[in-house]
């Protein structure tokens, strides 16, 4: 199989040696996320929820390009910096996926880039 990098323009560059999106077969694999303004690449003010909605805008942006949408998405992991703003980030993502939701894991971490509350990756089929 041929590993094909998938980009969408109106978002930034990764800042690191990584892909936006990696299509490898039948599967795209999109790098984790953090609320970047699309204009910017600066980590947008706002709670979890405001952050959660811009993370997954972006993550739309990228499977578009890759001529999918988000319901194509099969698994989404979630990371979020304290817990306690997991019911924000339910909410925010519930608005963005419909049944049958994705499968997905949601993580505790201690810190995440640029300050970020959550970061979202996800597999598309």
């Amino acid at each position: 199989m041929v590993r094909t990098a998938i980009t969408a323009e109106q978002l930034p560059a990764p800042v690191g040696p990584f892909s936006m999106a990696i299509r490898d077969g039948g599967l795209l694999f999109l790098s984790g996320q953090v609320a970047q303004d699309p204009a910017t690449g600066e980590l947008i003010d706002g709670d979890t929820g405001r952050q959660t909605e811009q993370i997954l805008n972006n993550l739309a942006a990228v499977v578009a390009a890759a001529g999918k949408s988000l319901a194509d998405v099969v698994r989404v992991g979630v990371y979020l910096t304290d817990m306690a703003d997991f019911a924000t980030m339910n909410e925010e993502y519930s608005r963005h996926f419909t049944a049958p939701y994705p499968a997905r894991t949601t993580i505790g971490v201690a810190a995440l880039p640029l300050g970020a509350t959550v970061e979202i990756d996800a597999v598309v089929a």
